[in-house]
């Protein structure tokens, strides 16, 4: 860019310096993670600074609508930023700064509006900014500025208007708060030698005007200036870092970036470390950040070690080199989310980018391994090319969260990872997509608007089903034709925006694979998955060889009262077996029928077992007729090898669901699980688990309880003998990574049971540990099993033991197993004491406090306490983490986890009146699916119940 888009050096510290004292305003928003909370305002001590003027009522006004116009398309931004590491007269952390935005005009037009919340800005001639023209373009004058507070805008109105064609740039000086609230440029501190120090980081949506929506991309010019022993980090790689000994700071000035969305911007100022790792044969720098002591000790090792393969992989699965020259990651002691893929400095959790094999489990580890995969992944799909508006955010987040998987596979091959996703993704999709109150992936963008209605669309649907769908589309369309595809996708649409039907289009241009013939194009049959919500139960009668499909829903008499235009049928893929081996492909594209345009119909021999949807690739729950129902239950008693692994899973998981939805009897259902004293591998054992968990929840206040304990503990029971034995009597681990994983199932599923041993196991391990607390000695990743039946089992001398271990833990991943465990307790006072606790940030962190209140609530009874709690709390709880906090409607899905009485739905409907006027935020959809999920539990009690407890009870006679 030419010269005009700078400013001097000396100019640049002085714009920062000039930035003087004002009042509310600005949010740099990407509008994705924003909040409205309520925030004391800067004081007002500065004749030259803007009220706060009160917003009139909403109109039809541009400012007043929540998108921009099209009037305006920014080129570049020239910022300037300078944090302060201590307090200022009035108490309060602050931060300085500039901001130069070039702008096109693309139509005529006397309003400039750019976003802008909570920065005061400074006044030019009695107006907020100062406005020029570029290259001799002469620029009308301004009549006047203001702020729009609902709809987060800085309006500037001119006396003439801006010509088409022709460039422009807008100077603000502004001033903004250092806040604790973990969203726009916010503060951070941490405790390290009993120091402590403060850090900032930012997704510039609180930090400078911007024209904040993912298709104004822009290319950015940064520069920080920060105090001497600090670093400053952004998303490209540093020019020049100068020390100002008039001042005494550093002013650190960043190559331009490429052109890229404002939500991805980032800025770092902080005292961290790094290891790094110079890219064969490339100029590409790649380094992992964090605090001193966790490098030091070898923390970012693992994190280090799997980036290489991981971009390698991603580098050849796009046929597209990484487009950036550096890769910073950076792990943070505050952050709201898991992980962010800001361009070239992506920001994570501690518990996402650290690993320490001395204290770290397996699971952690495979838990960085994924999600740096995944934001890895946005390097390509989603920063390079970008969504064109939120409502397709599900083309972002859902292709990622399928590709960790293929990432992270490349980088740990012997970890089998690829099935897991049924697990974590299509597993946790079907539960939510089951309801009436389920959305379609895609909508239209008139739908998305508001910053609490974008937040919303963060959710299970987006990321798991998105992920589930495209992994299905790829599968059918093989893995090579969608990997080609994705490259001319990505071809034709670097450093720009797109819609999800792009994507489309570049598929159906690459399927010329003769033997690969798609009943229909790649939109007909796609256009069902994403715009309509749901997905469907096939039905085989192995009878008469026909099969048909249904909209499944887990309330079966529900009523669906969103329409859609494909009437809830699909075009469906169908991978089928028989004992024999695989079969062809058939697609179902009706209801019913025995057979299609495409393929043979599906012929079984009698007395033969079919079984479909093999590997689970495709996006729907499978039935049959009760006799296959039969043979297939036969094949796990006798031989369940014969049956795929993650089939086995499935096999569990859809008859639970099935039984859940009155679809197939429960005892059916419960049937699955004889076979599960044979089973050895993990991906069934944990379905089981998680079909399994649904009835502990409804039954372990009821009579069922002791007989289904029962059941269960005979199940587990040579699960448990087999890691006695092949574990020398606990003392090691399995040398298998998923067989670790199970190991922890049998451990777990015993405690729980009562399995004799079990508990005194765990009890004389935590006790030798409370008698020399500067070695513990239990496996890492036995620790959150043990922590947990330890705490329950013991009183308040166990619990303030876990809770000096957990202030004094250094590696994140320790402290988070401490935190979870100590909510085990059955002591009701500790308990409240815990949730008061969780009001504290010097006690509890403001990222860990909802996780915190959700894991009291999964406590029976911790569970009606944190309930009690966060009613009486709601209005606090809402302003501090409910309007744009992630982990906000998994708390409300947490705490309703057990309701299934008529009692609890008419407490949980008057607290969604009670909290109108407040409002529900990110949890608004997930108040209502608990709403919905409750009404099912109780209408499936009612019908239930008594087959249950027979059932447990005649299995133990």
């Amino acid at each position: 860019m030419g010269k005009g888009f700078y400013i001097s050096k000396n100019q640049a510290i002085v714009a920062a310096l000039l930035a003087a004292v004002a009042v509310v305003t600005i949010i740099a928003l990407s509008i994705v993670y924003s909040k409205e909370k309520a925030k004391r305002a800067l004081p007002l001590n500065d004749e030259k600074t803007s009220p706060v003027t009160p917003t009139s009522p909403p109109s039809n006004e541009p400012w007043d609508k929540y998108r921009l116009p099209d009037t305006l398309k920014p080129q570049s931004y020239n910022i300037t930023l300078w944090p302060r590491l201590t307090e200022d007269a009035q108490g309060m952390y602050i931060f300085t700064g500039s901001s130069e935005v070039v702008f096109m005009c693309e139509k005529e037009t006397d309003l400039i509006i750019i976003h802008c919340n909570k920065l005061n800005l400074t006044f030019f001639d009695g107006h907020h900014a100062k406005l020029i023209g570029m290259h001799r373009t002469a620029a009308p004058a301004i009549k006047k500025t203001w702020f729009q507070v609902e709809t987060q805008y800085l309006v500037v109105q001119l006396k003439g208007t801006l010509k088409p064609g022709k460039a422009y740039s807008l100077s603000t000086e502004f001033k903004g708060e250092l806040a604790d609230d973990l969203e726009g440029f916010y503060r951070s501190e941490y405790k390290e030698d009993a120091k402590v120090k403060v850090q900032r980081t930012t997704y510039a949506r609180k930090a400078f005007p911007c024209f904040d929506e993912p298709a104004m991309k822009a290319i950015f010019h940064i520069t920080l200036i920060h105090e001497p022993g600090t670093i400053a980090l952004s998303n490209s790689r540093e020019i020049e870092s100068l020390q100002i000994d008039r001042i005494n700071v550093i002013r650190t000035r960043f190559e331009p970036t490429k052109k890229m969305s404002t939500y991805l911007v980032a800025f770092i100022v902080s005292d961290f470390t790094y290891i790094t790792k110079q890219e064969d044969n490339k100029d590409l720098m790649v380094r992992i950040w964090a605090r001193q002591k966790a490098i030091k000790g070898g923390q970012g090792d693992y994190a280090l070690s799997i980036t290489q393969p991981i971009m390698e992989f991603f580098e050849k699965y796009y046929n597209t080199d990484y487009p950036l020259s550096k890769s910073d990651q950076i792990a943070l002691p505050d952050f709201s989310a898991g992980a962010m893929e800001n361009w070239g400095l992506v920001t994570y959790r501690e518990t996402a980018l650290l690993y320490d094999p001395k204290t770290s489990a397996n699971g952690n580890k495979q838990r960085i391994a994924t999600v740096v995969s995944h934001e890895l992944a946005h390097m390509w799909f989603g920063n390079l090319v970008t969504l064109k508006w939120w409502n397709d955010l599900w083309l972002n987040e859902g292709f990622a969260s399928y590709v960790e998987y293929l990432g992270a596979d490349y980088a740990e091959p012997t970890w089998n990872i690829k099935d897991q996703i049924i697990l974590y993704d299509m597993y946790r999709a079907f539960a939510v997509d089951s309801l009436v109150s389920s959305h379609p992936l895609s909508c239209k963008e008139e739908e998305v608007n508001k910053p609490a209605e974008i937040s919303q669309m963060f959710n299970t649907i987006s990321y798991s089903k998105g992920a589930a769908v495209l992994r299905m589309l790829s599968e059918f369309l093989t893995e090579p034709v969608f990997a080609k595809g994705l490259t001319t996708y990505l071809n034709q649409f670097a450093f720009g925006n797109s819609v999800y039907s792009d994507l489309w289009d570049h598929l159906q241009k690459v399927n010329r694979t003769p033997q690969l013939k798609l009943p229909h194009r790649v939109h007909d049959i796609m256009n069902r998955w994403i715009l309509q919500m749901g997905f469907p139960v096939v039905t085989i009668d192995t009878g008469t060889g026909n099969v048909s499909q249904k909209h499944f829903l887990l309330e079966p008499n529900s009523v669906v009262e969103k329409p859609s235009e494909f009437n809830y049928e699909w075009y469906i893929p169908i991978n089928w077996m028989k004992k024999s081996g695989e079969q062809d492909q058939l697609w179902l594209l009706q209801k019913s029928g025995t057979s299609d345009s495409v393929h043979k119909p599906m012929k079984v021999s009698r007395g033969q077992w079919v079984l479909a949807n093999v590997n689970v690739s495709g996006y729907y729950r499978v039935n049959y007729d009760l006799e296959n129902w039969e043979r297939l239950l036969s094949q796990l008693n006798s031989n369940h090898q014969i049956i795929p692994v993650i089939n086995r899973a499935q096999i569990l998981d859809d008859a639970f669901n099935l039984a859940r939805a009155s679809i197939i009897n429960i005892t059916l259902a419960l049937r699955t699980t004889k076979y599960l004293s044979l089973e050895k591998e993990y991906i069934p054992w944990e379905a089981a688990l998680r079909s399994l968990n649904s009835l502990f929840l409804v039954f372990d206040r009821s009579d069922v309880y002791g007989a289904m304990q029962a059941y269960l503990r005979n199940q587990v029971k040579p699960l448990f003998d087999h890691f006695t034995s092949i574990t020398g009597n606990w003392t090691t681990v399995p040398l298998g990574h998923n067989d670790q994983f199970t190991q922890i199932i049998a451990l777990s599923l015993a405690c729980k049971t009562g399995l004799p041993g079990c508990r005194d196991i765990i009890k004389a391990w935590f006790r030798q540990w409370m008698q020399d607390p500067d070695n513990n000695k239990i496996h890492p990743n036995l620790r959150s099993t043990v922590y947990c039946y330890a705490i329950a089992a013991g009183g308040v001398e166990e619990w303030d033991f876990g809770w000096r271990m957990f202030k004094k833990a250094t590696v994140a991943a320790e402290a988070v197993k401490l935190r979870s465990a100590l909510a085990c307790t059955r002591e009701p006072w500790l308990l409240n004491r815990y949730l008061e606790y969780t009001l504290d940030p010097e006690k509890i962190r403001k990222q860990d406090a909802t996780s915190t209140i959700g894991s009291i609530s999964s406590n029976i009874v911790g569970q009606p306490l944190a309930w009690n709690f966060v009613r009486a709390r709601w209005e606090y709880l809402f302003k501090v983490y409910g309007t744009g906090s992630f982990s906000f409607s998994r708390l409300i899905n947490d705490i309703t986890a057990r309701f299934c009485t008529s009692f609890e739905l008419s407490e949980l409907k008057q607290f969604q009146k009670d909290n109108a006027d407040v409002g529900f935020g990110s949890g608004t959809q997930a108040l209502q699916q608990a709403i919905e999920k409750t009404t099912a539990k109780i209408k499936w009690l009612e019908d239930n119940k008594q087959q249950v407890l027979q059932w447990f009870i005649s299995q133990s006679a």
